[in-house]
């Protein structure tokens, strides 16, 4: 199989279980919304590594996973300030 096919079957496959967790999720809350996130990076990993190129390169790579992680637990964390009061 193709990389571009073997990305594009997982990104479906990512975005059918993003829908299937929240079709079937019982209700919102931390866990629920870590696993969004945690999906989300993985199909943002699939993006830039497969469809931008940067598998190749590895300091580009690790450069922007950082970035892609640090803004999910940026979100993470804004959505736990309410919680925490």
């Amino acid at each position: 199989m193709a990389p571009l096919t073997r990305a594009f079957v997982m990104l479906v496959g990512l975005s059918l279980g993003t829908t299937l967790l929240a079709r079937l999720a019982p209700g919102t809350g931390p866990a629920l919304v870590a696993a969004f996130l945690v999906l989300a990076g993985w199909k943002a990993r699939v993006i830039l590594n497969d469809y931008l190129g940067l598998r190749p390169s590895r300091v580009w790579r690790r450069g922007f996973n950082a970035i892609v992680t640090g803004f999910l637990m940026l979100g993470f964390g804004i959505y736990l300030l309410p919680l925490l009061t």
